[in-house]
């Protein structure tokens, strides 16, 4: 019978307890929106590269009315613990349910702009407020 070394043991529910008090909010909830996105069969934002089609999950930390050429346009920035996804919505102003903190599952073809991953008029669904 050979010993099981400790770093390999799986962590018990005090190890757990006590990784969940060290570690920061911010943390825990990137944590969450990680395991959101796997559980919804989502690709992770961070891993989604240029004029790649993608799926994506996560929840919207801004949204603005920001014009482009002088046509109105809704962005929004969508983050799933991952990394952040600028969400484009061009010709709208406001769109009913798109407000900061509400979860979305968003489709459509990535680009990059100066820099960050972009998402012009997605398909999207948004998620039930009872799972925020």
């Amino acid at each position: 019978m050979s010993a099981v070394p400790r770093s390999e043991k799986p962590a018990g529910r005090f190890r757990r307890m006590l990784d969940r008090l060290s570690t920061s909010q911010e943390d825990l909830h990137s944590a969450e929106l990680e395991e959101d996105s796997q559980a919804a069969g989502c690709s992770r934002i961070c891993d989604c590269d240029d004029r790649q089609v993608v799926k994506v999950t996560g929840t919207l930390r801004t949204v603005t009315l920001r014009p482009r050429a002088g046509v109105p346009a809704l962005e929004a920035e969508l983050f799933d613990g991952t990394a952040p996804l600028d969400v484009v919505w061009l010709g709208r102003r406001s769109i009913v349910g798109i407000e900061p903190g509400r979860r979305l599952i968003a489709s459509g073809r990535i680009s990059m702009s100066h820099g960050r991953r972009v998402l012009f008029n997605p398909k999207y669904e948004l998620r039930p407020l009872g799972q925020e």
